[in-house]
């Protein structure tokens, strides 16, 4: 990557320089520049963090692509990502219940710079066992999975549900939190290796999408009857097959795309069986402090239980970030990666 110095924000006489990251158009990973920004003291209701830790998620892919999804269309440049965590180097006025130092981690747009301010309402307090690195890899994807597995549909003991990608990063996640709640874990995965590190965080049976029909096994693991509930971040290579997966009442839920959007699905499809499908996003389900909160502590309570063990499988500097992008989007990473400032 060549470095680009282009100030993005007026310095002021307390303002601190900061490297980022930016894109100025839609397209490849090649569109991502590194730059350095000026960062302002934190205003009322700020926080001044210094990350630690940046979370790369599919979702940076889509905004980078200028592919559909709830990140709106902001004027560039843009500065990529959601969430991270770090220390707190500074607090603006009237902020309560965080302290200098602290470890913390957040969602707000612009993550992809070294030290930035964020409102102190998408700020959440580490609590112990919990790292700085795990929290700014895992964060999205433990609260994507509290909402999808509690809330969106409420997994009960001895449901049968089908997890695609099951070896990433949101994969391991879903499917350790599914079985501690009794569910019977199916998953679908692209290589061998892929299917030893489902069967390793959750999975009771795991299909290789690459040399077995997953809607023929799918079935025959369960009788015949079908899943309750499909989890697929793939999209439109398996969502329609997907819906033969479903038991009578069954729901499907595509909270990814990474095969592409799913366009043009016949609702005739659903008709038979009664089915159910929804394309949700996490910002809805955390838009409120309150909502934010609560899914972090069923989330920090799920891992204190030890019914979910975040990890972190890949590090890249956040100077490294093009690469980092193209091997996340071509699918070789296995769990949670991480940008390191």
């Amino acid at each position: 990557m060549t470095p680009a110095v282009q100030p993005s924000l007026s310095g002021g006489p307390h303002s601190m320089r900061s490297t980022a990251i930016h894109i100025r158009r839609h397209g490849g990973p090649d569109v991502l520049e590194q730059v350095e920004v000026d960062v302002p003291e934190p205003a009322a209701g700020e926080v001044q963090l210094r990350q630690t830790a940046i979370g790369l998620n599919f979702a940076d892919i889509y905004q980078r692509k200028g592919a559909h999804g709830p990140h709106g269309g902001a004027p560039f440049p843009i500065t990529l990502g959601s969430q991270g965590a770090g220390v707190v180097q500074a607090l603006g006025e009237g902020v309560t219940g965080l302290r200098v130092g602290q470890s913390v981690a957040y969602f707000q747009p612009g993550a992809y710079q070294a030290t930035r301010n964020v409102h102190a309402s998408r700020v959440l307090p580490l609590p112990d066992g919990v790292s700085e690195e795990l929290a700014g890899a895992n964060m999205l994807r433990g609260l994507t999975a509290e909402y999808l597995l509690r809330r969106l549909y409420v997994v009960k003991p001895g449901d049968a549900i089908l997890v695609h990608a099951a070896a990433g990063g949101m994969g391991v996640i879903l499917s350790q939190w599914a079985r501690a709640l009794g569910a019977i874990v199916i998953g679908t995965v692209g290589s061998d290796e892929k299917a030893a590190v489902a069967l390793a965080h959750g999975c009771h049976h795991v299909i290789n999408y690459r040399s077995e029909d997953f809607v023929a096994r799918t079935l025959d693991l369960t009788q015949g009857e079908g899943v309750a509930v499909v989890y697929d971040a793939v999209g439109k290579d398996v969502f329609v097959p997907s819906l033969q997966c479903l038991r009578t009442l069954g729901i499907a839920i595509n909270y990814g795309t990474a095969s592409g959007d799913v366009e043009g699905l016949d609702l005739h499809l659903l008709h038979a069986r009664s089915l159910s499908i929804c394309r949700p996003t996490l910002r809805s389900y955390i838009a409120s402090p309150a909502d934010l909160q609560r899914g972090a502590q069923g989330l920090f309570e799920a891992m204190r239980e030890g019914h979910v063990r975040l990890e972190v499988k890949h590090r890249y500097p956040l100077t490294d970030v093009q690469r980092a992008h193209r091997e996340l989007e071509g699918r070789l990473t296995t769990g949670a990666p991480v940008l390191i400032p």
